[in-house]
């Protein structure tokens, strides 16, 4: 049975979800090496962003603009 502190977590989270894709986005987990996680973080702090997934996106949209020129 679950208690009530892991219910609520568990609403809280599905809450946090609904919101993500309300606003077009999903959310997902990566298994990546420990030296990716430490470039991707050193990107983050060296760009002043918030989060990893902000440092992927922009990697993603230089790779996407690359490609788009070729």
């Amino acid at each position: 049975m679950q208690t009530t502190e892991s219910v609520n977590s568990s609403d809280k989270q599905r809450a946090y979800r609904r919101r993500l894709v309300a606003k077009g986005r999903l959310q997902f987990i990566a298994d990546l090496p420990r030296e990716t996680l430490a470039f991707l973080d050193e990107l983050k702090e060296r760009q002043g962003l918030r989060n990893r997934g902000q440092v992927l996106e922009q990697l993603l949209e230089i790779r996407r603009s690359a490609a788009q020129q070729q």
